[in-house]
């Protein structure tokens, strides 16, 4: 059973933040958990290896992953449906990767998915074609970082100001002025937010609290003996309320409660967790 981050080869990182090996198979038989997926501040391009897994938005029926899916930025809580031999590489990209990449503005991606396919036709179904024919992992990685390095080779979008500004928000842990950010590349608070929700998919404020909370959820499951006000002061929250308010945007439940729901995926019964 696998759940492991692989750092991308150097000349992916300026597209790439990372790798996810995700690999679970539940005995015969077996109805494996559902997964809740928890906001994060990625957009995501995951090929599916071996079975089917579904997805479910609150209100609506499950709907079919694609073989080769590419994933917006989602700021709702989503239900992951895994298969029994469940093998997927997920690759999450840098903020603003997936405009760089196609052009596509990415808030039509927000809260949804489409068909990698749709985009890169025979190029990555070749790509998928020979990942599945593969049981080593470090194979799987190589086919997969060819395409991407193909797909960069053909893009002709440079990296904007913009894009900074999201790897800043990013990787920081303290709380930032927006306007501030904007006034330092030269760009209206207007201008500043449309350019921002174009190549990231939403606007900074909602995306700087996208980031907190991941943090926050992510230190939770990494330290469960944390109370939960420690954890919001380190995450960059004024206060618990702060926290808690957040959580209730985003998961419609208290930290507690969501992190109790979160210790019934499928990845603890093989005694792993999201960290």
């Amino acid at each position: 059973m696998i759940l492991r981050d692989v750092i991308p080869s150097p000349a992916l990182r300026e597209y790439v933040r990372k790798h996810q090996i995700i690999r679970f198979v539940f005995g015969t038989g077996v109805v494996p958990p559902s997964k809740v997926y928890s906001p994060r501040p990625e957009h995501c391009l995951v090929f599916c290896l071996r079975e089917q897994q579904n997805i479910g938005y609150e209100g609506l029926a499950p709907q079919a992953y694609p073989k080769c899916t590419l994933s917006g930025q989602h700021t709702t809580v989503t239900t992951r449906y895994v298969a029994c031999d469940f093998w997927v590489l997920q690759i999450v990209l840098q903020p603003s990767a997936v405009f760089r990449l196609t052009g596509i503005p990415s808030y039509e991606l927000t809260n949804t998915f489409i068909d990698a396919e749709a985009i890169w036709g025979k190029d990555i179904r070749t790509a998928h074609e020979q990942m599945c024919n593969s049981e080593d992992i470090e194979e799987v990685i190589i086919i997969a970082e060819s395409f991407l390095e193909k797909i960069i080779r053909q893009s002709k979008r440079n990296l904007h100001s913009v894009d900074k500004v999201g790897s800043l928000i990013l990787n920081q842990y303290q709380s930032i002025s927006i306007d501030r950010l904007a006034d330092q590349i030269c760009l209206s608070p207007r201008q500043f937010h449309r350019k921002f929700t174009e190549r990231m998919g939403i606007g900074p404020k909602l995306f700087d609290k996208v980031v907190r909370f991941e943090k926050a959820f992510r230190m939770k499951n990494a330290y469960p003996h944390l109370d939960w006000l420690s954890i919001a002061i380190a995450c960059g929250y004024y206060d618990h309320q702060h926290l808690a308010k957040d959580y209730k945007d985003f998961t419609h439940l208290s930290p507690g409660d969501f992190y109790k729901v979160d210790t019934q995926a499928p990845e603890r019964n093989f005694g792993l967790r999201e960290t």
